[in-house]
């Protein structure tokens, strides 16, 4: 079929020129293509000699006889320099091909075929560069026509997709992905070859042949032209990106786990409680680490049993599985109503539901996994929604407290090893709280119980008053703190009212009160007076403070400058080991007989009084300096109340806030002491509730007591010359009095001990000889004298006459005791008051042991 060759062919690369030489060696016929390579027209190119017409100068001799060797029928190939038009005497090269003619009368003549070797340079340059970049380059390339199938493919691209490169010509982009993606590129190639705009990055995800896992490919895609500038086809160069998508998802992952252990960081272990925190870890862990998960607690964890991991049936592996274990915590991002997973339970299993107590089968992954302290793989139920499941134990200081699943549904993203990984640390961090509150919890209820021990239980009793109290812990998330009182009863039915106040808070104050409660107690039943009281318990409180719980003279000495230096030399390493216990105190003794009561002050807040008809004062009793200093004695304040009075003893946490200054609170706590007739427990309601005491900032504690004083007919007292008759005199006074009372049956009891009492006061005591009877919940006698010696219980020997009054003292009274007074000393005994059954007799070994 005859057709024009189209614009930019082969034959406008090449520049193929042609002429024709005649018998007489001039040009004959000149193409335009001639004219255009050598500048020259026809016009002035016909019948001119070709060596005169193109050819430089100095090449010009030998072109004629090339001439002449053409006419003569030899046929020649060769370079023909000549000069370039428009170029200032440039030299062309053309390589011309001259094959010997003959006219129509036989004469000889040549037809020239010129091409110009610049161009055929530059036509194999450019095949050479377009051969190396499409064959050699790393990237696949390939050329779509614009029918959209493969035009040329280089070997890499058939080294991604097998075969060689021609085997791919033809091809369309369906041979090579699936549906969605061949959609995808068939309409960006028709889009680029229609508007001509280049596509960059285009992400397309498939399937090499014979590949096993999704492959990425970055494509750029451009239009190419032909040399007439008209669209030829989209060339495409791809680059396997799989790699850099792993990493940016490995990298997507590892800002997802980042984020999610910082958000565990911040949201796990806010509560001291074990099923929050569970909660807390799947509201961490759900939708952003999995679908569905589930928290399982050790039962004995839950209920406080101290069993460590791995023996008893609290903690350990059973025989027959795992120990008891509840699901304290459940999560889904799917729906509520679905189970977490199997429970790590196993195939066929039914799912504890929350709350529920279970255990796991002993060959379960649930099991292996407590069991092991490793994660284990749950297998999937078939047909279910759960794709994959981890059982993960909850680990915390080589203590498992629990299981934790973690599952993702189908269609998710199956578990990886960062996955692994994230859920163990999860667990790890949520079993460390968990942990954390079971030791707390278990400190907590030590603190407690400590605490509790410390305070009278309920509203103590005590002869001649009426108790209410309150306390009420500063910290309400311990429940512990360093205030106290105490209700102390003393011989005589007398009272000792303590109220007192460690300087701060939770458990090490609680322990410090504790200690100086305990020495509280045991100065008080060596009956001391107040002010000698709390001088020993200064001294107790500065011991608390030493390494060693010595006093600081016994550390130190007792004075001079070489002790002082001492001292100082040791300031440092005794400051990291002493801790510093103050305390404020206030100590009372009250007196039923004479209405009387004797404080002595540590630094606490004065006590305060209403008496009925009267507004509310504060004692003037004397502040001292708080227990731990020292170095200040003490003074005695001695007040007697009024019948029915009101008085109250408090810690600063009563009267004392942030929001206002200490006088205001003190002047709120006397307003709202009104009205002392008052049901006692209706008063202590009713300060609480009417002072704006800020509870949660310090400990509390109100000791309140009504006064009823012992009545006079409950009083038999005596004075005694000092002269044998009056032993006979006491035992008849004492006889008539408990006769008077009612107490018969304590008669003989009695007359035999105010008699042996009577007796020492005569022969070892001084001065004026007394003797008082006091009925209230018990008899109490007391004999005293001016001596100062303190009697002394001792064994008699068998061949003593006297020296077992003493015993018999001991032997029949419920107490007995002695201690000093201003003017020398009083010894009592205490008997119970008769309950209508007969008092027991002393027993053969009981009578013997004085002997």
């Amino acid at each position: 079929m005859w057709q024009s060759s189209p614009p930019g062919s082969i034959y406008d690369y090449v520049r193929v020129a042609s002429f024709s030489i005649g018998p007489d060696g001039l040009i004959e016929q000149w193409s335009r293509r001639a004219a255009g390579l050598f500048g020259i027209a026809a016009h002035q190119a016909v019948g001119r000699d070709p060596v005169e017409a193109f050819m430089p100068s100095e090449f010009r001799r030998d072109g004629h006889h090339r001439v002449t060797e053409i006419l003569d029928g030899k046929e020649w190939t060769g370079l023909v320099p000549f000069v370039v038009p428009g170029e200032d005497g440039t030299h062309g090269l053309a390589e011309i091909y001259v094959m010997p003619t003959r006219t129509e009368s036989g004469a000889r003549a040549a037809l020239c075929i010129v091409v110009d070797v610049r161009a055929l340079r530059h036509i194999e340059t450019d095949l050479a560069a377009s051969q190396a970049i499409f064959g050699q380059s790393p990237f696949g390339f390939v050329l779509f026509g614009t029918d959209f199938t493969v035009v040329r493919a280089n070997k890499r691209f058939a080294t991604i997709f097998g075969g060689t490169a021609d085997d791919h010509r033809g091809r369309s982009v369906d041979d090579y992905l699936g549906p969605p993606e061949a959609a995808r590129l068939s309409a960006t190639l028709k889009r680029v070859l229609e508007t001509g705009r280049s596509v960059t990055d285009l992400q397309i995800v498939g399937t090499a042949p014979g590949g096993a896992g999704r492959r990425h490919w970055s494509i750029n895609l451009y239009r190419v032209h032909g040399g007439a500038g008209n669209p030829i086809g989209v060339a495409g160069l791809a680059t396997d990106v799989t790699r850099s998508h792993v990493a940016a998802r490995e990298a997507d992952s590892a800002r997802r786990n980042l984020a999610l252990l910082n958000e565990a960081g911040a949201r796990i272990g806010n509560s001291l409680d074990l099923e929050t925190t569970a909660r807390d870890l799947l509201d961490v862990a759900v939708p952003g680490f999995c679908d569905l998960a589930s928290v399982d607690l050790y039962q004995g964890l839950l209920t406080g049993e101290e069993a460590p991991p791995g023996s008893g049936a609290s903690f350990g592996q059973e025989a027959g599985g795992s120990a008891e274990l509840r699901r304290v915590a459940f999560a889904s991002a799917v729906s509520d109503s679905l189970p977490a997973t199997t429970g790590g339970h196993g195939p066929g299993t039914a799912t504890p539901a929350l709350g529920s107590v279970h255990r796991f089968p002993f060959r379960s992954p649930g099991a292996m996994a407590l069991r092991l302290g490793r994660v284990q793989d749950v297998p999937a139920t078939e047909g279910g929604l759960v794709q994959c499941t981890l059982a993960v134990p909850m680990v915390a200081h080589d203590t498992v407290v629990g299981l934790v699943q973690f599952s993702r549904t189908k269609g998710s993203e199956p578990f990886g090893e960062r996955d692994r990984a994230l859920a163990t640390e999860l667990a790890a961090r949520a079993a460390v709280c968990i942990d954390n509150a079971r030791l707390y919890r278990r400190e907590h209820e030590r603190a407690l119980i400590l605490q509790r021990s410390l305070l009278p239980p309920g509203d103590p009793e005590a002869a001649g008053l009426d108790i209410a109290c309150r306390y009420l812990p500063g910290n309400t998330a311990t429940e512990v703190g360093g205030d106290w009182f105490d209700v102390i009863e003393l011989p005589g039915h007398r009272t000792a009212l303590v109220v007192g106040d460690v300087m701060g808070r939770g458990l090490r104050a609680a322990v410090a009160m504790g200690e100086l409660r305990t020495a509280v107690r045991t100065l008080a039943l060596l009956d001391l007076e107040p002010a000698e009281v709390l001088s020993a318990l200064d001294e107790v409180a500065r011991g608390l403070g030493t390494p060693g719980g010595g006093t600081p003279n016994d550390r130190f000495g007792g004075g001079g400058g070489a002790q002082w230096l001492s001292r100082a030399a040791h300031k440092s390493r005794e400051a990291d080991l002493a801790e510093v216990y103050l305390a404020t105190c206030v100590y009372a003794v009250y007196d039923p007989v004479t209405r009387r009561c004797t404080f002595a002050n540590a630094g606490h807040l004065p006590p305060m009084v209403v008496e009925p008809g009267a507004p509310a004062v504060m004692l003037d009793v004397p502040p001292g300096m708080p227990l731990g200093v020292g170095g200040e004695p003490f003074e005695e304040v001695e007040v007697e109340l009024k019948e029915g009075a009101l008085l109250a003893l408090y810690t600063d946490g009563l009267v004392e806030s942030r929001d206002h200054p200490l006088d205001e609170g003190l002047e709120a706590f006397r307003r709202v002491l009104t009205e002392p007739a008052r049901p006692l427990e209706d008063v202590c309601d009713h300060v609480l509730t009417a002072l704006d005491t800020r509870h949660g900032e310090d400990d509390i504690a109100l000791l309140m007591a009504r006064i009823q004083g012992l009545p006079a007919d409950a009083v038999g007292d005596w004075p005694l010359p000092r002269e044998p008759r009056s032993v006979g005199r006491a035992r008849e006074l004492a006889r008539t009095q408990l006769n008077g009372w009612g107490l018969g049956d304590l008669v003989d009891t009695t007359e035999l001990l105010v008699s042996e009492l009577v007796t020492n006061a005569l022969r070892y005591g001084e001065g004026e000889i007394r003797l008082r009877l006091l009925r209230d919940r018990t008899l109490v006698c007391e004999v005293w004298d001016a001596g100062l010696v303190q009697p002394r219980r001792r064994r008699a020997r068998d061949t003593d006459e006297g020296g077992r009054g003493l015993q018999l003292v001991g032997l029949l009274s419920a107490a007995w005791g002695s201690r000093r007074t201003p003017r020398g000393k009083t010894v009592w005994f205490e008997l119970p008051l008769p309950d209508g059954e007969p008092a027991p007799e002393p027993t053969v070994e009981q009578l013997l042991s004085m002997f």
